[in-house]
């Protein structure tokens, strides 16, 4: 079966009559390509999942049916309302945590795309308090700050530790605010961008920034120049230009045959 064809059989099985229109069958393959660039790229591994607004209703969001990121096809990607109800869930399971993309996309109209992960060099930033700051260019969106989300305060001292209803998706959201990432304590990040491209670029290099960080800290003393507001404003401004070029790279790792 080729290609081509593999995504309209995909797409006659994504397609319901609960469905308004379908999705852009390009927005569709970004999504699968995401999915596998991040797990390719070392930022989730059998957990987390990545979202992105419908096209053509931003009152609905298409992520995959639960299962690991890297090997997610567009056969699995699912359609979902903005308080995270599956549109035609069918038999298939869900994300536990599907309420993070949900709430995110109620308070930021400017998201077209969250990633949520259990990035490794940023775990030790969100429970230590030192914080996360860009340390090179490629990093220059976390110029922005880097709130961290205290599930305690949201829901008590016994959870489980997972954003599993919308109450807690709200106070995430609420948390991050007008940032680009957030760092949940004891679990892991959230990442935003207008487009599933730029939040892909996003979630790789943070948790790149994370390594080289901790690095820093150690080899300095604790001492570190990082970017100041004004150099991560305009290395901000660029990277988003160039962005592409990294995409088509991870892209072609790991859907080599488009």
């Amino acid at each position: 079966m080729t290609r081509k064809l593999a995504l309209a059989v995909a797409f006659a099985l994504l397609v319901s009559p609960a469905m308004a229109q379908a999705p852009d069958p390009a927005l569709v393959d970004d999504l699968v390509a995401a999915n596998r660039i991040l797990y390719a790229e070392g930022v989730v591994d059998g957990f987390g999942h990545a979202s992105v607004r419908h096209d053509k209703d931003p009152n609905r969001f298409l992520l995959a049916r639960s299962m690991a990121p890297g090997l997610v096809t567009a056969a699995d990607i699912m359609e979902f309302d903005l308080d995270s109800k599956p549109v035609d869930q069918r038999d298939r399971a869900v994300y536990l945590e599907r309420f993070i993309h949900g709430e995110i996309y109620k308070l930021r109209p400017d998201v077209k795309a969250v990633i949520h992960s259990h990035s490794p060099a940023i775990i030790p930033f969100g429970a230590t308090g030192v914080p996360l700051k860009p340390i090179y260019h490629m990093s220059a969106f976390l110029g922005s700050g880097v709130p961290i989300f205290e599930i305690r305060e949201a829901g008590g001292e016994s959870t489980d530790m997972l954003v599993r209803s919308n109450q807690l998706g709200t106070a995430l959201a609420k948390t991050l605010g007008a940032s680009n990432v957030l760092l949940m304590r004891g679990h892991g990040n959230v990442v935003v961008g207008d487009g599933i491209r730029i939040a892909v670029f996003r979630a790789v290099y943070t948790e790149i920034n994370a390594r080289l960080q901790a690095d820093a800290l150690r080899i300095g003393g604790g001492q570190v120049t990082y970017l100041n507001p004004q150099e991560a404003a305009k290395a901000t401004e660029v990277n988003a230009q160039i962005a592409g070029r990294a995409w088509e790279l991870w892209r072609q790792k790991v859907m080599p045959t488009r």
